[in-house]
């Protein structure tokens, strides 16, 4: 396991060498655990062009980094283990596949380019990570359990020795300053939302963040 003193969504990201790779868009945690697993990174300098199996040529600019590749990671700068020129063959954390279409369809957009008019066919986003594996990104929704009610939307992670002990959450009703959910408090979470077991009452002796030095 590298030095992983926490990461900071948003922090910069820089190569073996020391020269910016991109920031930090997300980290892929274990459902089990949230052990982190990947990092997706966003290449800020360039679009990335890759050419999927079984897919179109289209341009995403975030990559998927394995945590092997990190060499350490503090509050305000996650360092890797490779070049950026390798960062940049990294697979792609979104990519498209074409939606299949019926006959009617197909005749519609045929029409539309015969008739100067753009035709963009529908396509599915996909997240290139593994089932076991959830997405955790600043402004994420936090659930209150079941019931319906939201506490906040993600902010950033804090780590400890490279386990993730909280989640920073930005208020939106219940409270007016940041605050720290510790990980007891996560129930089950998605690639849609976090989900923390704790009643109203208990939010209120949620710790405030503060942001370090």
């Amino acid at each position: 396991m590298p030095e992983l003193s926490e990461f900071r969504l948003g922090a910069e990201v820089v190569d073996k060498d020391g020269r910016k790779a991109g920031t930090l868009a997300c980290v892929l945690v274990d459902e089990d655990g949230f052990d982190p697993k990947e990092l997706v990174v966003k290449d800020e300098t360039s679009l990335v062009g890759r050419l999927m199996a079984g897919e179109k040529l289209m341009l995403t600019d975030e990559v998927v980094i394995p945590i092997s590749a990190v060499e350490s990671a503090s509050h305000d700068q996650v360092r890797l283990s490779i070049a950026a020129s390798d960062v940049r063959k990294q697979r792609p954390y979104i990519s498209y596949r074409l939606k299949p279409e019926s006959l009617g369809e197909v005749i519609l957009h045929e029409a539309q380019l015969l008739g100067g008019g753009l035709a963009f066919p529908d396509m599915d986003e996909l997240a290139n990570k593994p089932s076991s594996e959830i997405e955790i990104d600043r402004d994420e929704n936090v659930m209150i359990g079941k019931t319906g009610r939201k506490l906040g939307k993600v902010h950033d992670l804090l780590y400890d020795q490279g386990e993730l002990v909280g989640v920073v959450v930005r208020p939106e009703g219940l409270f007016k300053q940041d605050v720290v959910l510790p990980i007891r408090f996560l129930a089950r979470s998605d690639d849609v939302a976090l989900f923390a077991d704790i009643s109203e009452k208990d939010v209120e002796h949620l710790k405030p963040f503060v942001e370090p030095d």
